[in-house]
């Protein structure tokens, strides 16, 4: 009964989840997907993929990725990029699979400050099959035997497409940013009913934060042998969709090739609900040199499931920048002070 209970209870938080936008600890590794006005904010070339595998620790599994590449054109001062993201989960084989296209431009307010402003348009495919989910109306409160016939009128597959759009800005100087962006602007129907209306609800969300040097100087890079900086960011990121919120904050350091981070995850005062303390996120990441980045982080669940229950979440990212096209940016650096996990 209790493993019973568990499978509805997860079936019931996936289907929350997929209500809302996956969650990515590492979303600075993931830029074309927090916020487009991030696209070729690198002011390189860029290709970069995000594997996330969350609560495995139970008998069901929730698992997505992001891959994505970005160009930044110098001539135009402008970025361009392609993403594709894909979730599964695995109770009802639903899956959400999106490939969009994303533009942003960056304009020089100052010596030292810009504004980049970016929009993208995604192709949208929502599939399940339904045909082995399990619903209250089947289980016998005596026995708990599962009966045949739930009465809910879904049919064994569904497959539902649709347009989306999204935008964002993003303010910056050497040392601070502070951006927006707003995913679901048209909020699509994603029902798999015919005439049901189910509306993907708009998504917003802020982020910012700042960058302290530690060195005052340089200091040399072990694996490549260049000159490289100490530095202190603390940032935050705050979602909001549909009845969900949520507030990501974290500090970052940096001694070259070596990151080391850690971020809350939660709402830890809240006038609508209690607090929603959901999780402590643990991160290293290291550069490889060439331009190559690889990140691990370790979601340590807080809130009622429990860590020792789900197994937490573990999220992997693997991105490697280059110059590509003409040479007239080689050997400048992004002016963006953003996260690199």
């Amino acid at each position: 009964m209790k493993k019973i209970y568990l499978l509805i209870t997860f079936c019931i938080l996936s289907l929350a989840i997929q209500a809302q936008d996956v969650q990515y600890s590492q979303f600075y590794a993931n830029p074309l997907y927090l916020n487009p006005a991030m696209t070729g904010g690198s002011e390189m070339t860029r290709i970069g993929v995000v594997y996330r595998n969350q609560w495995p620790g139970l008998d069901q599994s929730f698992t997505s990725y992001s891959a994505s590449i970005d160009h930044y054109i110098f001539g135009a001062n402008s970025g361009v990029g392609l993403i594709f993201n894909q979730s599964q989960q695995s109770m009802a084989n639903l899956q959400v699979s999106e490939i969009g296209a994303s533009y942003a431009y960056r304009a020089r307010l100052g010596f030292r400050s810009f504004l980049r402003v970016g929009g993208q348009v995604s192709y949208m495919e929502r599939d399940a099959y339904f045909g082995s989910m399990v619903f209250g109306s089947q289980i016998d409160d005596n026995t708990g035997a599962i009966g045949d016939f739930s009465g809910e009128n879904l049919g064994a597959d569904s497959r539902h497409q649709f347009m989306d759009y999204s935008f964002g800005a993003l303010f910056h100087t050497e040392n601070i940013w502070l951006g927006a962006s707003a995913h679901h602007v048209t909020q699509p129907n994603i029902s798999f009913l015919d005439g049901e209306i189910s509306e993907l609800p708009l998504k917003i969300s802020a982020h910012g934060g700042v960058k302290f040097d530690l060195s005052g100087g340089s200091s040399t890079e072990f694996f490549n042998q260049r000159k490289g900086t100490k530095e202190l960011t603390v940032a935050f990121n705050y979602k909001d969709q549909g009845p969900f919120t949520q507030l990501d904050l974290g500090t970052q350091v940096n001694f070259q090739p070596l990151v080391l981070g850690v971020w809350y995850r939660g709402i830890p005062v809240s006038e609508k609900s209690q607090p929603n303390h959901e999780s402590i996120i643990a991160l290293v990441g290291i550069s490889l040199g060439g331009g190559l980045d690889i990140g691990y982080s370790h979601d340590f669940t807080l809130s009622s499931l429990g860590n020792a229950n789900t197994g937490g979440a573990h999220e992997l990212s693997l991105r490697y920048s280059f110059l590509a096209g003409s040479a007239k940016g080689r050997g400048r650096t992004s002016s963006m002070p953003c996260f690199k996990y």
